[in-house]
């Protein structure tokens, strides 16, 4: 069996039930611009309907697209990384192995307010997060002194597994 990766020491998933509602204005703003394009009764002119179809299929697109990727996130956890894929076709992602993590921890209330809201955040001071919504999360200090966050149910487990794994890897 040696050349197949490790299988999983643990997995867990967050989803945001909110993100569905946000989805949903995503699709009305896209129902909203195909009704202006094929319903062509403006009299004002092409140029402002094209601003307005195309404006609604914009904003639509980004507030469908945008929200779908963090309606859930699914975190695994194996001998090697802790990987983080997000939505339903699992980007963006992240794959941090353990040999770059200095500390894990358990938080347990992260809120989308500490990191700027909600998705995939970055601050300068803090490092990189992925929250999805409020509530228990792992924390991983990182060699170069940042931290990377992220919203899961059952992080305390999680954290148990990382630590075991960093003493493991310590020694």
């Amino acid at each position: 069996m040696t050349g197949h990766p490790p299988g999983p020491l643990w997995t867990g998933r967050a989803s945001n039930r909110a993100q569905w509602l946000l989805a949903g204005i995503g699709v009305a703003c896209l129902a909203l611009g195909v009704e202006l394009a094929v319903d062509y009764a403006w009299t004002a002119g092409i140029i402002p309907l094209l601003m307005a179809v195309i404006g609604c299929l914009a904003v639509g697109l980004l507030v469908l697209f945008g929200t779908l990727a963090f309606v859930h996130v699914a975190v695994t956890v194996d001998s090697r990384a802790m990987e983080v894929r997000c939505g339903h076709i699992g980007l963006p992602r992240r794959t941090i192995a353990l040999s770059e993590v200095i500390s894990a921890e358990f938080v347990p209330r992260i809120t989308p307010q500490q990191w700027g809201g909600w998705g995939y955040r970055w601050r300068p001071d803090k490092g990189t997060a992925v929250v999805v919504r409020r509530g228990e999360g792992v924390e991983l200090r990182l060699g170069d002194g940042k931290l990377f966050t992220v919203t899961v149910d059952d992080a305390e487990n999680a954290v148990r597994v990382i630590r075991t794994h960093l003493r493991a890897l310590a020694h």
